[in-house]
C-alpha cells in the first residue's frame, strides 16, 4: 500500500486541477447568461462588479480545496507512518513466535548420540547435519565460516537438539561428544590455493585437536579424506590399497598432502592412543548447497549454461571423473561411522565420464545451445578418476543410488534459483525445505 502513495497523490492533484477548471467554466456559463439578461446599460455598468464577484467566489472555492488537498495529504502521510509502524510491530511478533522446526525423530537419552561436525555449514557437512537432526540425536556444528554458510544450517538454529559454534578447528575445543565427523577443509581447488599455509593448518593442527578429543572423550572419529590422495593416479581404478603419486610440492599439494598427512595421524593416534578412528575417501560430489563459485567442474558449466556463457573445459576434455550425489555420500559417511571396520573406504560413484560428455549433459539438461570451448590445462590436473567401491559395498553394504541425470536435475534447479535470488535481491527462506524435508530427507 505505502508502495502506492506517490501515485495517489499524483492522481488527487489531477482531480483538483480538474474540478477547479470545472468551476472556472461553470462561472463563465452562468457570468455569460446573467450579463445577457441584463440591458447593455446595466451590463456596462454591473458587469465588472459581477465578474469580481464571481472570481472572489472562485479564489474562495480554490483556497478550499487546495486547504482540504493539504489536509488530504497529512492524512496520507500520517497513515504511511502508522503502516510503517504497525509492520515494525508485526516483525518483532513474528520473532516471538516459536520457530518451525523439522519434524525429527524421538530417541531416549539410550540411544541418542553427542555428535559433532566439523565444517558442519560446508557443502556435505550441512547435508550430514539435516541426516543427524531428522534421526534425533544432538549435533554440535563447528565452523569458521570460511567456505561454510549459517544459511545451510539456519533451519535448525534454535533447536533444543542444535548448537553452532564459531570457531576455527585449528584451535583447541573441548566439549564431550560421543561421535565426530572431521569434514572441515576447503576442498575445491581457488578454496584450498588461496590460502595453501591455512589449508595445510587444518588437515594437520585441526585433525590434530579433533584426534586428541576424541581420545580424551573416548568418541569415535571419522575423518573425511579425499581421492586426492591417489594424486594422478596411474592404476585405475582406484582401490584403497593404491598409495598414489602426488607431486608434494605443486599447486594443488597443500590439499593433497594435508589429508595424506591426516590419514597418517589418524592411523597413529589409533595405533598408540587406540583411538576408534574411520577413513572415509570422497570422490567427487555435487549437489544443493554447492557454492557457486567454487570452481568445480559440476559448478562451472552450470553456472555458464544457465547463463548462456560458453562451456570452457580446462585441457583437452578426456580426462574422466566419477560424480556422485551428496545423499549417496552422506549415506556411505553413517554407514561407515556405524560400521565395525576401521581401514579406509573409498565413497564415490564407479560410473565414469569424460569431462567433454559431462559438459554436453548439463548443456543438454539445462536446455541450452551454448558452445564448448577448450582453453589452456591446469597443473596437476589428473587424467582419470574412478573409485573401486568394492570394500564399501562389502563392509558397508552401501552403493550409489541417485544416477547423474536425477542429481544434475536437482542441482540445476538448485543453481537456477540461487541466480534468481543474487540477481533480484530475494531474501531467501528455508520453510518450503521445512514443509517437503520428510519427502526429500529419509529418516535414520
Amino acid at each position: 500500500m505505502i508502495k502506492f502513495t506517490s501515485f495517489f497523490k499524483i492522481i488527487f492533484c489531477i482531480l483538483t486541477i480538474v474540478f477547479v477548471f470545472a468551476l472556472y467554466q461553470n462561472w463563465i456559463k452562468n457570468a455569460t447568461q446573467h450579463l445577457g439578461q441584463q440591458p447593455s446599460s446595466y451590463a456596462m455598468e454591473s458587469g465588472g462588479d459581477a465578474r469580481s464577484d464571481v472570481i472572489q467566489t472562485l479564489s474562495a472555492k480554490v483556497k478550499e480545496v487546495v486547504n482540504y488537498s493539504a489536509s488530504i495529504m497529512g492524512e496520507l502521510d500520517a497513515a504511511k507512518d502508522k503502516i510503517k509502524f504497525l509492520e515494525q510491530k508485526i516483525e518483532t511478533m513474528n520473532q516471538r513466535i516459536p520457530k518451525k522446526f523439522p519434524t525429527v525423530k524421538f530417541k531416549n537419552y539410550r540411544t541418542k548420540k553427542r555428535i559433532l561436525v566439523t565444517g558442519g555449514a560446508g557443502f556435505v557437512g550441512s547435508h550430514l547435519v539435516d541426516r543427524l537432526m531428522l534421526a534425533g540425536h544432538e549435533v554440535i556444528v563447528v565452523d569458521n565460516f570460511f567456505t561454510g554458510r549459517k544459511r545451510n544450517v539456519e533451519q535448525w538454529i534454535g533447536h533444543a537438539n542444535f548448537e553452532l559454534i564459531h570457531q576455527d578447528i585449528v584451535n583447541p575445543l573441548f566439549i564431550e561428544v560421543d561421535e565426530i565427523y572431521h569434514l572441515a577443509s576447503p576442498a575445491s581447488p581457488p578454496h584450498y590455493m588461496f590460502n595453501p599455509v591455512k589449508t595445510i593448518k587444518t588437515n594437520t593442527i585441526g585433525t590434530i585437536n579433533m584426534l586428541g578429543l576424541a581420545k580424551r572423550g573416548t568418541a569415535r572419529i571419522l575423518i573425511a579424506s579425499t581421492s586426492e590422495i591417489y594424486g594422478d593416479p596411474q592404476k585405475h581404478p582406484q582401490e584403497e590399497t593404491y598409495w598414489g603419486y602426488v607431486n608434494p610440492i605443486g599447486p594443488r599439494a597443500c590439499y593433497d598432502e594435508g589429508k595424506r598427512v591426516s590419514e597418517t595421524l589418524s592411523y597413529a593416534y589409533a595405533k598408540q592412543e587406540q583411538v576408534d578412528v574411520r577413513v572415509a575417501r570422497i570422490f567427487n560430489t555435487y549437489g544443493p548447497r554447492m557454492h557457486m563459485n567454487d570452481g568445480r567442474v559440476v559448478s562451472n558449466f552450470i553456472l555458464q549454461a544457465l547463463q548462456n556463457e560458453t562451456l570452457t573445459i580446462y585441457g583437452h576434455g578426456n580426462q574422466t571423473r566419477s560424480f556422485q550425489y551428496v545423499s549417496d555420500l552422506v549415506d556411505g559417511l553413517i554407514a561407515l561411522m556405524e560400521a565395525n571396520y576401521t581401514q579406509p573406504v573409498n565413497l564415490g560413484n564407479p560410473n565414469e565420464h569424460t569431462i567433454q560428455e559431462f559438459a554436453e549433459i548439463i548443456r543438454h539438461l539445462v536446455g541450452s545451445k551454448n558452445d564448448i570451448k577448450q582453453i589452456k590445462a591446469v597443473e596437476d590436473d589428473p587424467q582419470r578418476r574412478k573409485p573401486d567401491i568394492t570394500r564399501a559395498n562389502k563392509y558397508l553394504h552401501w552403493k550409489p543410488k541417485v544416477s547423474l541425470e536425477d542429481g544434475l536435475q536437482k542441482t540445476i534447479a538448485y543453481f537456477r534459483d540461487e541466480l534468481r535470488i543474487s540477481l533480484k535481491g530475494q531474501s531467501f527462506s528455508n520453510s518450503a525445505w521445512i514443509d517437503n524435508v520428510n519427502d526429500r530427507i529419509p529418516h535414520r
